[in-house]
């Protein structure tokens, strides 16, 4: 059994679905015509034994058959009209049987019915050459005695061969069998071109996805058509294809902005440090506040790129849930934590703030450095000696500055990773704050937004975060 299912399971699919369709039509098929064969059996033999009820054998053809059997100089009765043949069975069990007929075994209820212990009796029997007859034995009551048989009564039997019945069920037999077969082969084939016709789908699919394998073009897409499952798994694969395309047009995107953005530090590092290796190989000192300029430009250069790559590192996190695990905090405590750093950047600036409680849910860490590049955009672009305020009322953090403010046209394109206004491409930065901002805050079931201020120069940055004002019970 276990061999047969392996080499099941080796066929391709079409051939597998052939054949479970033709095994389930044969075996609908056999059951039908085994069904049939009883049935028609049961007819049959019912039509017989009908027919052996009501023969009735005459006095004269009773007393003219045991003349025959008992005097060899009587001539014998006429034949029996049909197939039937009669023998006269004692209680003693001798028989006197119809000429030219076979005798027929004498069976227990057959001398049971000549004694008068049974009403009749009806059953298969054979005679002495080996047919099979079907036997329908009655009692005979004589009005006077036979000659040489006690006075009383004997048993009449009367028989029809069976080949009546055998040899149309044999031919019926046949016919199913030849029927069946070629109902299967049929159903076989009939499976097989259901099964290449409705895996026509899936051969497209297999061939689809072998060309992406093969070629890594995800532009392929397969000709949807109908509701069906195959309809199904073909969106679903051009969903996939189509996400893949995304995926990889943004990773390429990625690599190619991230190279861009290396470049300007890089270029400014080599130029300093091939001028103070040209220094050190002629000879010729760099004078004092010329070196400390270039040094401090080295170390901000450094910086800036620390910063970019750990900004593509926190944006080479996949975009599913943080990977630390969720806590809840308060959001009032981590913006007035930000809130210091905020005025250390910008000494110069009056930040004002106004807090409530408000407990969420999320990364602390994440949600943290959030806050942070939220407050470092409004202290960057603030104007010296500006003012920034922040406000925190039923979960809505809003930071105000009074900056130069964004155009309607850039607000779309602000939370796109490297997007850098033209206006603050001098100024120093990635690109890559207000990207890490939106989706710390997406993985915390919140929302970002940027808008112009109403009342004035300036951005209003808003972050909103589901919670409550009050920690829930155990946190």
């Amino acid at each position: 059994m276990t061999g047969t299912a392996s080499r099941l399971r080796a066929l391709p699919l079409r051939s597998r679905l052939a054949l479970l369709v033709a095994g389930a039509v044969a075996a609908a098929v056999a059951a039908v015509a085994v069904a049939c064969w009883f049935v028609t059996r049961e007819q049959l033999e019912s039509q017989l034994d009908t027919s052996l009820r009501n023969v009735s054998v005459s006095d004269e053809l009773v007393r003219s058959l045991f003349a025959a059997c008992t005097r060899p100089d009587q001539a014998a009765p006429p034949p029996v009209k049909g197939t039937y043949t009669v023998q006269l069975v004692t209680a003693s069990g001798s028989t006197c049987t119809s000429a030219g007929a076979s005798p027929i075994e004498v069976t227990a209820a057959d001398t049971a019915v000549a004694a008068g212990v049974r009403h009749d009796t009806l059953h298969t029997a054979t005679t002495k050459n080996g047919s099979k007859v079907r036997v329908h034995t009655y009692p005979y009551e004589t009005r006077t005695p036979l000659p040489g048989l006690v006075a009383g009564g004997f048993a009449v039997s009367v028989a029809r061969p069976m080949s009546e019945v055998d040899a149309p069920l044999s031919s019926l037999a046949w016919m199913l069998l030849v029927v069946s077969g070629i109902g299967v082969v049929g159903a076989g084939a009939a499976g097989l071109w259901v099964a290449r016709t409705g895996l026509r789908p899936v051969d497209r699919l297999t061939g689809a996805v072998e060309h992406v394998a093969r070629t890594e073009d995800l532009t392929v897409r397969i000709p949807v058509d109908g509701e069906d499952e195959i309809a199904r798994l073909s969106r679903s694969f051009n969903s996939m294809t189509a996400s893949l395309a995304s995926s990889r047009d943004r990773q390429a995107q990625l690599i190619a902005d991230a190279g861009h953005e290396l470049r300007t530090p890089l270029t400014s590092l080599r130029t300093n440090i091939e001028l103070l290796a040209r220094s050190d190989d002629t000879g010729r000192a760099i004078p004092p506040d010329d070196r400390r300029a270039l040094m401090a430009s080295v170390k901000a250069q450094m910086t800036e790129l620390a910063s970019l790559i750990g900004d593509l590192q926190e944006l080479a996190r996949p975009d599913a849930p943080a990977p630390g695990p969720l806590q809840v905090v308060a959001l009032h405590d981590i913006a007035d934590t930000a809130l210091e750093r905020a005025r250390l950047r910008g000494p110069e600036l009056t930040i004002r703030a106004d807090l409530t409680p408000w407990y969420v849910r999320a990364e602390p860490a994440a949600l943290e450095r959030a806050v942070v590049n939220v407050l470092d955009n409004a202290v960057k672009f603030s104007p010296p000696r500006g003012t920034v305020e922040v406000a925190l009322r039923d979960g809505e953090l809003t930071v105000r500055d009074q900056g130069p403010g964004i155009p309607a046209d850039e607000l779309p394109h602000v939370f796109e990773r490297f997007w850098r206004s033209p206006s603050a491409r001098q100024l120093p930065g990635s690109g890559l704050g207000l990207s890490i901002v939106a989706r710390t805050v997406q993985q915390a079931g919140g929302e970002t937004t940027l808008r112009p201020a109403p009342d004035g120069p300036g951005t209003i940055a808003s972050i909103r975060l589901p919670g409550a004002p009050v920690p829930p019970p155990g946190s």
